[in-house]
């Protein structure tokens, strides 16, 4: 079976974590212990998020004045070979030597006009006590957002259209390779009057670059991995139950976080919607157990409505 698995920037980070390279180093050497179990058994292909990371970049690209600061997306690529690179190694180092790796730096055509410049919504970068985001906001000129009972500065997130490498990933996975792509939801490109690409001052969402992936490619199964164990309706109140499977047209019913659980559920519905297999959210640590359908929230066309855990009823 061909998976796709996303892994949340936060999964590779985790929320409120130190960002520094050995915290990186150490979740993606956990993460590539369950994603080899997948790859034992089927043609895997590995997407990941880089808000954490593409938004220190930003802020040390911002301590350094002698230049301009560096577009987003030529961030972004800094950060998907720095990803790629530590999670080839890592994944490399546990399954057998002769199984290929590679990481492809993907570019994602979005659309200039995309109403998204003007309403950012992506979450970048560390989390800031309301004081400091508010400081970020008068001197740098930022757009912050709550996050939790903290604040992330947001950006532009374009909706992705096309994926330039499709062809080529195509290729490799179906030799056999293990691919890392479409990381940080791709890098943003669009073409100018004379047909020619340029990089665009976005971070594409994760979830829906790697949704589009998973539908190019043909994939069985479509994996999102984020830090909580599965979707909740009302999550953070104390009316939060945790949805076990849901079918899409149901899901996509209720409200969720623009910026961080809506385009996850959007993704996976669209995905199943188009392609007729399934998709899930969930952690992790659980990955073994949502690829037998154990945990997590599944999406399909076969669900009646939504389906609580723990035989909650709506």
């Amino acid at each position: 079976m061909r998976v796709v698995v996303a892994l949340g920037g936060n999964a590779l980070l985790r929320r409120g974590q130190e960002l520094n390279a050995e915290n990186q180093r150490d979740n993606i050497r956990r993460a590539a212990v369950h994603l080899a179990a997948v790859h034992d058994n089927h043609e895997l292909v590995i997407a990941h998020g880089n808000g954490p990371q593409v938004g220190l970049l930003a802020l040390m690209d911002a301590a350094y004045n002698a230049v301009d600061p560096y577009p987003l997306d030529v961030l972004g690529a800094e950060t998907v070979g720095m990803i790629g690179y530590m999670i080839e190694q890592e994944l490399g180092n546990i399954i057998p030597f002769d199984d290929h790796i590679v990481t492809v730096v993907t570019q994602i055509v979005v659309d200039p006009e995309d109403p998204a410049f003007k309403h950012p919504t992506k979450p970048v970068g560390p989390v800031y006590r309301q004081a400091e985001a508010g400081r970020l906001q008068r001197e740098k000129g930022w757009a912050m957002a709550p996050d939790g009972k903290h604040f992330r500065r947001v950006v532009p997130s374009p909706l992705p259209q096309r994926i330039i490498e499709i062809e080529v990933i195509r290729m490799l996975v179906e030799s056999g390779v293990v691919v890392i792509c479409a990381g940080g939801g791709g890098i943003p490109v669009a073409y100018d009057e004379n047909n020619k690409l340029f990089g665009v001052e976005a971070v594409i969402d994760k979830d829906l670059a790697s949704g589009l992936l998973a539908r190019d490619l043909g994939a069985e199964m479509f994996v999102m991995l984020t830090d909580v164990p599965c979707v909740y309706r009302d999550f953070g109140t104390e009316r939060q139950k945790a949805i076990r499977a849901a079918h899409p047209d149901a899901l996509e019913k209720m409200d969720f976080a623009a910026g961080s659980m809506g385009p996850k559920v959007s993704g996976a519905c669209r995905f199943v919607r188009e392609t007729g297999h399934t998709s899930s959210i969930g952690q992790l640590s659980d990955l073994a157990h949502i690829m037998r359908g154990e945990a997590g929230t599944l999406i399909s066309n076969d669900v009646d409505g939504i389906e609580y855990a723990k035989q909650e009823e709506n």
